[in-house]
C-alpha cells in the first residue's frame, strides 16, 4: 500500500480515504450540532422536549445493539458504512425540505432523529471497525489522535458558529449542507481499499446462534476483560452525567448566560479549541504517562467541569471551563480507543464494539432523559450539580481499578462459544 495521501500522510492511502470521509461528515455534523437545538428551541423553550430531541438520537444504540455488532462482523464493513451515510443524507434532506416548506414539527424532528440515530448505530460501528484495518497497531494512537483532531477542528471549532450563522440566514440551510456532507462521505468511503481481513482458522462449525445469543456472548467476553469492563462502566456513567447536563446546553447558554443563537454556536467552539490542543499532545502524553495516570486525571477534570459550569455566571468563565474539558476529552478518547482497539480481536470487533457502545451510548440516552426533568425542577444549573455529584462518586469508585493493571490490557484468549464464533458466519471480504 502506498504511503501518500493528504491528511493521512505517513499512515497510508486507506487511512487518507477514511480520514477524508470523516472530515467531510464532521463538518456537516458540526454545522447541525448548533443549528438543530436552535431549530428545536424555535418551537419550544421547555427543557423536557428539548432534551427529548437528544434522547431519541441515542435510543437506537440500545435498541439495535444486539443486531449492530453481529451485522458489522458478517458483512462488508465498507459497504455498510456507505449505506448508512447515504441513508443519513436522504433523511437529513427530508427534514431540510420540511423546514423550507414550513411543515416542521417536534414529532417530525423526533422521528428523523430516531432514524438518524439508527443509521449512526450501524454506520459508526462499522466505521470504527474499519480504522484498525487500514493502520497497524503501533500507529493507532497517532491515527486516533488525527481523527479526533479533525473532528475537533471541523465538528466543534468550525461547524457550530457556521451552523448558527447559516441558521440565521435560513433555518433549512444547515440541514442542506449536512445532507451534502453525508453524501460526500458515502462517496469517499466507497473508494476505500482495505487490507485483507484475517479469515477463520479451522473448519467452520455448523449452525448459527440467534442474534441475541451472539450479543450476550460479546457482553460476557467483554466482562471477562477487567480493564475493558471497568472502562465501559465508567464511560457509561460519564455519559449519563455529560448528557444530563449538555442536553439542555442550548437553554443554559441562551437563558442562563444570556447568549444569542450565534453566541451559543461560539460557546460550543470553546471545547473544540481545547479538543484540538488535546489531540495534538495526546500521542506524546500516552508515550510519557501511563493510561492509569491519564484516566485518573480525566475523572477529576470531568468532575470539575460540571462544578465549573454550575458556578459560571458569564460566557467567558463557561468558555474557559469548556476549553479545559475539551483538552481532557481529546486525551480520554485517544486512550480509551487505543485500549479497546488493541484488546479486541478483529473477528470480534464489531460485536464487542456494539456491546461497548451500547453501554456507553446507553448512558448518553439515560442522561438525556434525565436532563430535561432535572432542569425543569431545579433550574438550568441543576443538571450540572447532579452530574458533579455522580462524577464524584464514580471517581472514588474507579480510582483503584484504574491502577497500573489497566496499562497491560490484553484480551482473554478464551474463545466465544462455537455456535457464536464468527467462523459460523462467513464474512464477505472487502473489495
Amino acid at each position: 500500500m502506498g504511503r501518500k495521501g493528504g491528511g493521512g500522510r505517513g499512515l497510508g492511502r486507506g487511512f487518507a480515504s477514511l480520514w477524508s470521509a470523516a472530515a467531510v461528515s464532521s463538518l456537516g455534523d458540526g454545522i447541525v450540532s448548533a443549528a438543530a437545538p436552535l431549530l428545536v428551541t424555535s418551537l419550544t423553550r421547555d427543557p423536557v422536549p428539548v432534551a427529548l430531541s437528544v434522547f431519541v438520537q441515542q435510543l437506537p444504540w440500545l435498541l439495535l445493539a444486539p443486531v449492530s455488532g453481529v451485522l458489522v462482523d458478517r458483512v462488508d464493513r465498507r459497504r455498510l458504512t456507505v449505506a448508512a451515510n447515504a441513508a443519513r443524507a436522504v433523511l437529513t434532506a427530508v427534514l431540510a425540505a420540511a423546514v423550507y416548506a414550513g411543515a416542521v414539527s417536534l414529532p417530525l424532528i423526533y422521528t428523523i432523529g430516531l432514524l438518524l440515530g439508527s443509521c449512526a448505530a450501524l454506520g459508526d460501528n462499522a466505521s470504527s471497525a474499519l480504522l484498525p484495518a487500514v493502520v497497524g497497531s503501533a500507529d493507532l494512537p497517532r491515527a486516533n489522535s488525527r481523527m479526533f483532531g479533525t473532528e475537533s477542528v471541523l465538528n466543534r471549532l468550525c461547524g457550530p458558529p457556521l451552523g448558527a450563522a447559516l441558521f440565521g440566514v435560513a433555518a433549512g440551510l444547515p440541514l442542506t449542507v449536512d445532507a451534502l456532507s453525508f453524501a460526500g462521505a458515502a462517496a469517499l468511503v466507497s473508494t476505500l481499499r482495505l487490507l485483507p481481513r484475517p479469515g477463520p482458522v479451522g473448519p467452520a462449525p455448523a449452525g448459527r446462534a440467534p442474534l441475541g445469543h451472539r450479543f450476550t456472548d460479546s457482553l460476557r467476553w467483554l466482562w471477562r476483560q477487567p480493564a475493558l469492563r471497568t472502562l465501559t462502566l465508567a464511560l457509561c456513567l460519564m455519559n449519563v452525567t455529560l448528557l444530563a447536563a449538555f442536553s439542555v446546553m442550548v437553554l443554559y447558554a441562551r437563558e442562563h448566560l444570556g447568549l444569542s443563537g450565534f453566541g451559543y454556536g461560539l460557546l460550543l467552539t470553546a471545547s473544540a479549541v481545547g479538543g484540538l490542543a488535546g489531540a495534538l499532545v495526546a500521542p506524546r502524553l500516552q508515550l510519557r504517562f501511563s493510561a492509569s495516570v491519564l484516566l485518573r486525571l480525566g475523572l477529576v477534570l470531568e468532575t470539575l467541569t460540571h462544578v465549573g459550569l454550575a458556578l459560571a455566571g458569564s460566557p467567558w468563565v463557561a468558555g474557559a471551563v469548556l476549553g479545559v474539558f475539551g483538552v481532557h476529552g481529546a486525551i480520554w478518547v485517544s486512550v480509551d480507543r487505543t485500549l479497546v482497539q488493541r484488546a479486541v480481536p478483529d473477528a470480534l470487533r464489531g460485536r464487542v464494539n456494539s456491546a461497548f457502545m451500547a453501554l456507553a451510548v446507553g448512558g448518553s440516552a439515560l442522561g438525556a432523559l434525565l436532563g430535561g426533568p432535572i432542569a425543569r425542577l431545579s433550574g438550568l444549573t441543576g443538571p450540572f450539580w447532579f452530574s458533579a455529584a455522580v462524577m464524584t462518586g464514580l471517581t472514588l469508585f474507579a480510582w483503584r481499578p484504574f491502577g497500573r493493571s489497566i496499562d497491560h490490557v490484553a484480551p482473554d484468549p478464551a474463545p466465544l462459544p462455537a455456535a457464536a464464533d464468527p467462523a459460523a458466519d462467513p464474512v464477505s471480504a472487502p473489495a
